[in-house]
């Protein structure tokens, strides 16, 4: 269950099954305490969207201090199956727009290194928080509908255990605040969703995302008891969190997983 940080200077929600391992800050962060002017008020962690540079670089810069961390890294999300692993040579080629460093697309963030937090933007879509507290390995997942649609988190668990050692077992995982089974209509869904995901169908056109991700990663190795949701609809609680289907046009939210320095 996550729990809500009112203030750190900045609320944001965390997971408990993380909050036990050493050394490892996390938080999806809600839509106050920044600075940016509707409809992206007041902490959005994106320029993509219209916002003005100089309000998302005062509200990374808020995050990163609430994190404590050096370093935020991010990618150009696309709604793919691209992962970055984050390690010194991927840093040197990393485009700096202070406070934080981007990447080329890519939906995965994947890092042994301390002081870097990986930092994924989301609207309604799921951050997936992957821990290997043994062999030092994260992961932070953007996980929209085409994204569980394409296996991402599935990819992620299997590229931690084949280039960097881990075992599924050992992992500890968390899905944020995101659209939830209230509110994911799927209209179209026979031509949007594969079959294996209509079980999930909640009442008529409608989907539990959450447990279509949960389901995914039991199936990858992790155990049950190791995956958190927060059961947060961003739809429903959209005065605490940024949602494209509740808002049209408006920010992102700051999700950030790291090893502190």
């Amino acid at each position: 269950m996550s729990e809500s940080i009112p203030f750190s200077p900045l609320p944001f929600h965390r997971f408990r099954n993380l909050s036990s391992v050493a050394d490892l800050v996390h938080g999806v962060f809600t839509r106050h305490g920044g600075v940016s002017r509707p409809p992206y008020a007041t902490l959005n962690v994106a320029w993509s969207n219209g916002d003005s540079l100089e309000a998302v670089r005062e509200n990374l810069s808020r995050v990163k201090s609430a994190m404590g961390l050096e370093t935020l890294v991010s990618s150009r999300q696309v709604h793919g199956d691209g992962i970055h692993l984050i390690d010194e040579a991927a840093i040197a080629r990393a485009r700096d727009r202070e406070p934080i460093l981007l990447l080329q697309p890519g939906d995965a963030l994947v890092t042994r290194l301390r002081g870097v937090g990986l930092l994924i933007k989301t609207a309604d879509c799921q951050a997936v928080f992957l821990v290997d507290a043994t062999n030092g390995v994260i992961a932070n997942v953007h996980c929209g509908w085409r994204g569980s649609v394409a296996q991402l988190p599935v990819k992620v668990v299997q590229f931690m255990k084949e280039r960097l050692g881990c075992r599924p077992g050992d992992l500890l995982a968390a899905i944020g605040p995101s659209l939830g089974p209230c509110c994911a209509e799927f209209r179209n869904y026979r031509e949007e969703l594969p079959p294996s995901f209509y079980p999930f169908e909640t009442k008529p056109l409608h989907f539990d995302f959450w447990r279509i991700t949960r389901a995914c990663l039991v199936d990858a190795g992790l155990h049950p008891e190791h995956i958190e949701t927060a059961g947060i609809c961003t739809v429903c609680a959209k005065d605490r969190f940024f949602s494209h289907r509740g808002e049209g046009k408006t920010g992102r939210n700051a999700a950030v997983l790291g090893w502190k320095p």
